[in-house]
């Protein structure tokens, strides 16, 4: 279709998939699933005429701005929606399994053992800050691509929201609450038996009078999504805006890094994620930018080749 590029089809399929999610669940979505369906389709149709109609739109306007960075505020939407839809194909959530999965491979529970071994304030504030970073990370690169280049800026947002709908999608499938299941802060689920042996670590007095750890536990209550931690999109995500800062931020790609690094440690001291979450944000990371990159550029070659022809 005319205008449309690789992260307009990516979003239409994802908003198409979800709906049908909606239509399979809708005995299990309640009064509302007809809402939501029709929520999909408004948002559907509004990003189709906004695609449709960019050639009508100024330079250098609200509208060519949305135009490039519309995916953005969705994240959000589409986020809070897996918590819903996560109950389609699954009942409860798969915790027993990821719980006993690193009880066999370490001996422990890592996000209890890693906050009980630096229960300091300073400590758990660069922790907290490295893990609110994820939020500045996204925002940031992207306003500085779109600053910069608006071609490096669409490759940015097409890529992270190619990687975001990927683990938006197992969400749905695979619903995993993680470490905080245990506080009962998400969800109300009740562990098999043969998990309640477990001490259940309570927040160090020092970690909990810290600044970012407040500023965090309002962003989780106000926009958690049960059911979104494996993989861990906050590690997966990071990793791919620091993909983007050695592309095309070299001078910032370090200190990035760095960030990123401590970002990837404090979803485990934080007590948001199971090791084995970060693990696999790594390798989703891999994979997603792998393929995302390869269908961008397929999808932009293609876009060149049909304006050329048009020429």
């Amino acid at each position: 279709m005319k205008n449309y590029t690789f992260i307009d089809y990516a979003t239409q399929i994802y908003i198409i998939l979800t709906s049908l999610f909606v239509l399979i669940g809708y005995n299990k979505l309640g009064s509302y699933w007809l809402l939501l369906f029709f929520i999909h389709f408004a948002v559907l149709i509004t990003i189709h005429l906004l695609i449709k109609n960019q050639d009508k739109v100024k330079k250098g306007s609200l509208l060519e701005f949305l135009r490039l960075y519309y995916p953005i505020p969705l994240y959000i939407g589409f986020y809070r929606e897996t918590g819903v839809l996560n109950q389609v194909f699954i009942s409860g959530y798969l915790d027993p399994f990821f719980i006993r999965f690193e009880e066999q491979i370490f001996g422990f529970q890592p996000s209890f053992k890693f906050m009980e071994s630096l229960p300091y304030l300073w400590v758990s504030e660069i922790f907290y800050i490295s893990y609110f970073s994820y939020y500045l990370m996204i925002a940031g690169v992207g306003l500085w691509l779109f600053l910069k280049d608006k071609n490096q800026f669409q490759h940015f947002v097409s890529i992270v929201s190619f990687v975001f709908y990927c683990c938006f999608i197992i969400y749905i499938i695979l619903p995993v609450v993680g470490p905080r299941i245990f506080y009962r802060e998400v969800v109300e689920v009740e562990l098999p038996q043969e998990l309640t042996h477990f001490v259940v670590p309570v927040f160090p007095a020092a970690v909990q009078s810290g600044l970012f750890y407040k500023i965090m536990g309002i962003i989780y209550d106000c926009f958690e999504a049960p059911g979104a931690a494996f993989p861990s999109s906050h590690v997966a995500v990071a990793l791919t805006t620091v993909y983007f800062s050695f592309k095309y931020l070299r001078q910032i790609r370090y200190l990035h890094l760095i960030i990123a690094i401590l970002l990837c440690a404090s979803t485990v001291y934080c007590r948001y994620h199971y090791l084995v979450d970060v693990i696999a944000g790594v390798i989703t990371a891999i994979i997603t930018v792998s393929i995302g990159n390869k269908l961008y550029f397929h999808f932009t070659k293609n876009q060149s080749h049909k304006s050329a022809i048009q020429i």
